[in-house]
C-alpha cells in the first residue's frame, strides 16, 4: 500500500495572510488528512518566512515568499517520491508546480504533467498586469516564459517537455486574445477545453494519460479549482474578480480526476486555489477533501 503524504502551502499569490495562506488549515480542520482508506502521513505545512504584496526584483509578486515555497517543496517532494511515497500538496495556488515538478523531475529523472485548470498558464512576466506567477507557471516549467529570470527562481527551470504535457478544463480563450496570447495547442500540446470535457469526463481523462505516458512513463496530476464554473463553486480566485464564463460542474471535476488518479503512473498531485476567505459555509472545503480522498484511493487500490 502507498503511503500519501500530505504536505500544505501556507502560502498566497498577492502575498495576503488569509484567502489561499489559510487553505491548507481549512482542509486540515475538514478532515483532508483522514481518509477513509488507505494511509496517510501528514508532513506538516511549508509557510514563508514572511509575505508581501509587493514585486520581487524578477517583476513576480510576493518573490521571495515563492523561492522559499520553490525550493522547500522542490526538496520535500524528491524526498517523498525517493522514498516510494506519494506527496499531496493542498493550499497555495499554481505556482507551487514550480517546486512540485522539479522535485518529481529531481527524484525520477523525468516527470510528465497532467494540468486540470481553466487556464494554460503562459503569460509572460513582462505582460502580467499583477506579476503573479499562478499566470505563468506552465510557461516556466516549459522554458517558454522568464528566460530572462535572474536568482535562484529559475533553479532547475524548465522541468518539463511539450509532449508530456497535457491540458484539461481551460477556458480563457477571450482572456489570451485579449493580451495576444496564442495557445499551446498551435505548439502540438494535447489539449481539450472544459466544454469537450463535460460530455465524457472519465473518456478524457484516460485519453490524456495516454498521452503523457506515451512521451515519459510517470507523471503528476495537478487540479486548480477555478476549472469549475464559478458559479457552481465560488471558493476560487479573487473575491469580485469575475472569472470567463463556463466551467466544469463538481460532479464533472470528481469524474475526471478519479479517472485519471486511477490510471498508472501517477507520482504525486496538488490541489490549489481553494479559498476559504470565500466559503464561509465550509461546503467548499467538504468537496476539496472528498476529491482529495478520491485520489488516495484511487493510488491505494483502483489503479488499472
Amino acid at each position: 500500500m502507498t503511503i500519501i503524504e500530505l504536505v500544505g502551502l501556507r502560502f498566497d499569490g498577492y502575498g495576503r495572510p488569509g484567502n489561499q495562506t489559510a487553505a491548507a488549515g481549512a482542509l486540515r480542520r475538514e478532515g483532508i488528512a483522514r481518509p477513509s482508506s488507505g494511509k496517510m502521513d501528514d508532513a506538516g505545512d511549508i509557510a514563508p518566512p514572511e509575505q508581501s504584496a509587493e514585486r520581487g526584483p524578477n517583476g513576480l509578486i510576493n518573490e521571495y515568499a515563492l523561492l522559499h515555497v520553490k525550493q522547500e517543496l522542490s526538496r520535500r517532494v524528491e524526498s517523498s517520491i525517493s522514498r516510494g511515497r506519494f506527496p499531496l500538496v493542498v493550499g497555495g495556488d499554481c505556482s507551487a508546480l514550480l517546486g512540485s515538478l522539479t522535485g518529481a523531475r529531481d527524484a525520477l529523472g523525468d516527470c510528465g504533467l497532467l494540468h486540470i485548470d481553466g487556464h494554460e498558464d503562459t503569460t509572460p512576466i513582462d505582460a502580467s498586469e499583477d506579476g503573479e506567477a499562478a499566470n505563468s507557471e506552465i510557461g516556466m516549467l516549459l522554458g517558454m516564459v522568464g528566460r530572462g529570470i535572474t536568482g535562484d527562481i529559475g533553479e532547475g527551470l524548465p522541468a518539463l517537455e511539450r509532449g508530456a504535457l497535457a491540458l484539461l478544463g481551460q477556458r480563457d480563450d477571450q482572456w489570451r486574445r485579449d493580451l495576444n496570447l496564442g495557445s499551446l495547442e498551435t505548439l502540438g500540446v494535447w489539449k481539450r477545453g472544459w466544454e469537450a470535457i463535460a460530455a465524457d469526463a472519465a473518456g478524457a481523462a484516460r485519453a490524456a494519460v495516454a498521452h503523457v505516458r506515451h512521451s515519459v512513463g510517470e507523471w503528476w496530476l495537478h487540479i486548480d479549482v477555478d476549472v469549475m464554473d464559478p458559479i457552481e463553486f465560488p471558493a476560487q480566485g479573487l473575491p469580485d474578480f469575475p472569472d470567463e464564463p463556463g466551467g466544469l460542474t463538481r460532479a464533472q471535476l470528481a469524474d475526471l480526476v478519479s479517472a485519471a488518479a486511477a490510471e498508472a503512473g501517477c507520482v504525486g498531485a496538488s490541489i490549489a486555489i481553494y479559498d476559504p476567505n470565500q466559503d464561509p459555509e465550509g461546503s467548499g472545503a467538504k468537496y476539496v477533501v472528498k476529491l482529495a480522498h478520491q485520489i488516495v484511493q484511487a493510488v491505494n487500490g483502483g489503479r488499472r
